[in-house]
């Protein structure tokens, strides 16, 4: 999108010029959603290859207002269908890795440089409850797929583990309820806490020229046609 070179007062008056092409109904949406939008958690999503499970994954990630989701492709490609994200994928920040010789770590060594903590969610030694997540720091989360569960590398790196108390004969949950009911637990707990988990006035600013973008038929040609009205073209 050309709109990215502006600096951020033009990109405030890109967006209101933007505004003229949806109803002040859609713009009230945005605005009160955005609000609720938070990356202090990120799923990171690995190797995942069930269209029906990558779906409900991303479906529930918009429901929480998580911005942000990493996904791994070491050995499935990741897709979706539209009857179960009901495009939720369009609201959502996706990062995909799939061009590295380790797309784990790749992630993984983005994510830190950005501050955030790893935590894959399994059992192994000295894991912890999801209930005793320190919610404190930005966190990973991390989700591994429906077969292999979390990859050697993911474990390898992660920082800490993660697992959710059962109480039955089956040993796991499915990812997508496991995806569930690990964001719901840690959103709710955010959210009710006094940090700052809010998307920044800069971030917010953009999502909300990229979500009405996405809600405008012919957006690039529309965009060319603010930026030559704001004499940047």
């Amino acid at each position: 999108m050309l709109y990215t070179t502006l600096n951020e007062s033009q990109k405030q008056e890109f967006y209101t010029n933007l505004c003229e092409f949806i109803t002040p109904e859609r713009k009230a949406l945005l605005e009160k959603n955005i609000v609720n939008r938070t990356n202090w958690f990120v799923p990171v999503i690995e190797n995942i290859h069930k269209e029906q499970n990558a779906s409900a994954v991303l479906r529930t990630c918009d429901c929480l207002g998580l911005q942000d989701v990493m996904v791994v492709e070491n050995n499935n490609t990741f897709s979706v269908t539209d009857d179960i994200s009901l495009g939720a994928n369009k609201w959502l920040n996706i990062k995909k890795y799939n061009s590295f010789t380790n797309n784990t770590k790749q992630c993984f060594d983005d994510l830190r440089k950005q501050g955030y903590k790893i935590v894959a969610t399994m059992p192994y030694k000295n894991d912890i409850n999801l209930q005793d997540v320190d919610i404190n720091q930005k966190t990973a989360i991390v989700f591994g797929s429906e077969v292999d569960g979390i990859s050697k590398e993911a474990i390898e790196n992660a920082d800490c583990f993660m697992k959710i108390p059962m109480y039955g004969f089956t040993e796991s949950f499915n990812i997508s309820v496991s995806a569930a009911i690990t964001l719901h637990y840690l959103t709710d707990k955010l959210r009710n806490s006094s940090i700052n988990w809010h998307l920044s006035k800069e971030e917010q600013l953009d999502m909300l020229i990229n979500w009405t973008l996405s809600s405008i038929k012919h957006n690039e040609r529309i965009e060319k046609e603010i930026l030559k009205r704001m004499n940047i073209l």
